[in-house]
């Protein structure tokens, strides 16, 4: 006989005994019962249970006659089943307490998993709303009892938020020029190039020791080898956020507010010079830097100009919040003066990756610019079509057009209707080649281009002026009074044909463009009779302040052309406020001999002059070797 069996016929014993003794008890006693004893086996009944039903459940017919025989057996016999009791007890109470510790725990979390995933059911369906039916199932509430239903103006708030996070989101691997110069010439011309331009000094500067330290790894810019450490003088803070939107702000120093003072007072009085001095002492000074790129602008040197933007973003990101990231939920607003730094050297950072040729790293800056402040300070979405198309991101500027939000439709800037016209031209060509066919339910790239003809015609006569179309046909088709006009009448919207028309009208060079072009404006001459009035009441009503909106933003910005200012400008600009030649106040520093050594030979005097007051610019000792020592005392 096992000892399941006998525990079982046991139990059922001693059931029966306690069942007499309470028929016994309410027939003499009071009505009101106590509460019955605990029977000790209880604990060995769950047990037994578990085991059984783990086994199919309960026991069946031919066991339960197995069970009756032997309680037979044992009620014979009473003193050997008390003592084969006592026996089983002692042998098997002992392994018994170990398990029942186990499955008590087992049991708890068991007991518990299910009534969590019972309450999280609960909820998801309480969540649904659902009605009670005919059938009599209970009602649910609208809400869950944990949860408050969200206001109406939040709702679309965050919707409207979403979409503009989905749509702006930045790729950071797209961020790196490198990158696109890989894919676009392939890793062994891009490393060719790199070692041919990297700095060589055979010879060690005199009085120097050999070092090297190691820079911070950014995203937007790449460092050089040549820079200087990031002294930390700039910081970000963490104001407030909404609605799970981070907005952020940077702070400076007390050490870098004691130079921005400076700084201010070298600019209040034009002194160049000064700000040379800056840099000396404080190579990662924001302002001082951006005054540099300009310079280096105007003087031609645009490589040096570029140089100077990407160190004002390299230490910008090195004081970045660990919470900051573009690409995600984070506004830094240009509001704050802090901040407009970050934006300027972005815009310029933009423009140098667009004249390297790397327009899709131009256009994930321009999409990082107008995420981080949806207010567009920089005028981002007037070229953000241009990087798009001349990155051939098609498919992406028609899902632009459609989920970004704005006050007015994006089809009514001038930059959009046309360059949507030529976005749907070349997606037009690339299903021909691809499939052989169109049948997307959308209009032609010749509907858009005549209804971008018609919504803003004096764009027509500043194309053919500025491409230029010299062919007789185009004078022809200007004759007419409706491209003839230079002029709508609204300043804000001349303003942004413009800035258009110089940003973007390298595209109409293509021939195929220009067929596109002009036989949508000879369509157009023939059927405009009917709906002029109605596109000129179209145009008015999406632009109808009087003044000019976007007078901040300077159509030079948007150029291509740099203009050059002459030597004589330059050298009253840097010569001091008391006039004469320009003088250091300080001495120079030892330059460190990892520092790029520069080639001064057919350059500007001028230019290399102010860029020799810079503490990571390198021109040699200036010592002649033994030979040149030789030939110079000959002479």
């Amino acid at each position: 006989m096992s000892s399941r069996l006998m525990r079982k016929v046991l139990e059922e014993q001693s059931a029966l005994l306690q069942q007499q003794q309470l028929d016994s008890s309410d027939d003499s006693e009071s009505p009101i019962s106590s509460a019955p004893t605990r029977n000790l086996f209880d604990l060995l009944e769950d047990d037994d249970n578990d085991d059984v039903n783990s086994f199919g459940g309960q026991l069946s017919d031919q066991e339960k006659a197995q069970i009756a025989d032997k309680t037979s057996d044992c009620d014979i016999s009473g003193e050997h089943s008390s003592v084969g009791n006592n026996a089983v007890d002692t042998v098997s109470m002992s392994k018994v307490k170990s398990k029942k510790k186990k499955k008590k725990k087992n049991n708890k979390e068991e007991d518990s998993f299910p009534t969590n995933k019972l309450r999280s059911s609960n909820i998801m369906l309480e969540s649904l709303s659902l009605g009670a039916s005919s059938s009599g199932h209970q009602e649910i509430a609208p809400y869950p009892a944990e949860m408050k239903p969200l206001k109406a103006d939040s709702e679309d708030k965050l919707l409207k938020t979403q979409f503009k996070t989905s749509i702006l989101l930045v790729d950071p691997k797209f961020l790196s020029a490198e990158n696109e110069l890989r894919r676009i010439f392939g890793s062994r011309v891009v490393k060719s190039q790199e070692r041919n331009n990297s700095p060589v000094n055979p010879r060690p500067m005199r009085g120097g020791r050999r070092g090297s330290h190691s820079l911070k790894k950014t995203v937007l810019v790449s460092s050089s080898q040549h820079w200087p450490r990031w002294d930390g003088s700039l910081t970000m803070e963490l104001l407030e956020t909404i609605d799970g939107v981070h907005y952020f702000r940077y702070s400076h120093s007390l050490s870098y507010a004691q130079t921005q003072r400076a700084f201010e007072a070298a600019k209040a009085s034009h002194d160049l010079n000064g700000i040379a001095n800056i840099l000396l002492n404080h190579p990662y000074h924001i302002d001082s830097l951006i005054t540099l790129a300009d310079y280096f602008k105007f003087t031609g040197e645009h490589q040096m100009s570029a140089d100077a933007t990407a160190k004002c973003l390299y230490a910008m990101e090195c004081a970045w919040h660990p919470l900051f990231a573009p690409w995600k939920n984070c506004r830094l607003k240009y509001a704050h003066d802090t901040n407009k730094q970050f934006f300027t050297s972005l815009f310029s950072h933009m423009k140098n990756m667009d004249r390297r040729g790397c327009h899709r790293s131009a256009l994930e800056i321009c999409k990082l610019l107008l995420s981080l402040d949806s207010d567009d300070p920089m005028g981002a979405m007037l070229c953000i079509d241009y990087y798009s198309l001349r990155a051939e991101e098609y498919a992406w500027l028609e899902r632009f057009a459609e989920e970004y939000e704005c006050d007015n439709s994006l089809w009514l800037f001038p930059n959009f209707s046309y360059s949507l016209a030529v976005c749907r031209f070349n997606l037009e060509r690339d299903q021909l080649s691809n499939s052989g066919g169109m049948g997307n339910g959308k209009d032609s790239s010749f509907e858009l281009m005549k209804q971008a003809l018609m919504l803003h015609p004096s764009v027509l006569e500043k194309l053919v002026a500025k491409v230029p179309l010299k062919e007789r046909r185009w004078t022809d088709v200007l004759k007419h009074n409706f491209f003839g006009l230079e002029q709508t009448g609204n300043p804000s919207l001349d303003h942004l044909i413009a800035i258009y028309v110089e940003k973007s009208y390298l595209i109409w060079r293509l021939p195929d463009l220009q067929k596109l072009l002009y036989d949508s404006a000879v369509s157009v001459l023939e059927e405009q009779a009917s709906d002029v009035k109605d596109w000129a009441c179209v145009r008015n009503e999406a632009f109808s302040s009087e003044k000019n909106e976007y007078s901040h933003l300077l159509i030079s910005d948007f150029s291509d052309s740099v203009s050059t200012m002459p030597p004589d400008n330059l050298q009253d600009f840097i010569v001091g406020q008391r006039g004469g030649g320009v003088e250091f106040e300080h001495p120079q520093p030892h330059i460190p001999e990892n520092h790029a050594i520069r080639d001064v030979s057919n350059r500007s005097p001028l230019a290399v002059l102010f860029e020799s007051m810079l503490p990571w610019i390198n021109y040699g000792t200036g010592d002649l070797d033994d030979d040149d020592d030789v030939q110079a005392n000959q002479d």
